[in-house]
């Protein structure tokens, strides 16, 4: 298993979930990034923000499953899991 593979699906997650995140904040509510983030934390949304935002990581699992990548595809999942986990005690 090659790690550096698994490595670089981590972060391609990661980085689209937040440029999900960022899009849906600065597109639908109309504000700065981090006040909109601010924001949906107080008032108990970022779970909420944060699966809207991993639905670009659905796009970017079926790109690397299309280019036959297991392993990125792997880390892509493995950025969701730990951005659930991590919404889940935020």
């Amino acid at each position: 298993m090659n790690k550096m593979d698994l490595l670089i699906g981590f972060i391609i997650g990661i980085i689209a979930s937040i440029l999900g995140m960022f899009l849906y904040i600065t597109i639908i509510t109309h504000s700065d990034f981090m006040v909109g983030m601010q924001a949906m934390k107080s008032e108990g949304h970022l779970g909420k923000i944060v699966t809207l935002g991993s639905i670009l990581d659905l796009i970017a699992f079926g790109i690397l499953l299309k280019m036959n990548k297991e392993l990125m595809a792997r880390g892509v999942v493995l950025a969701v899991i730990s951005l659930t986990i991590t919404t889940l005690f935020l």
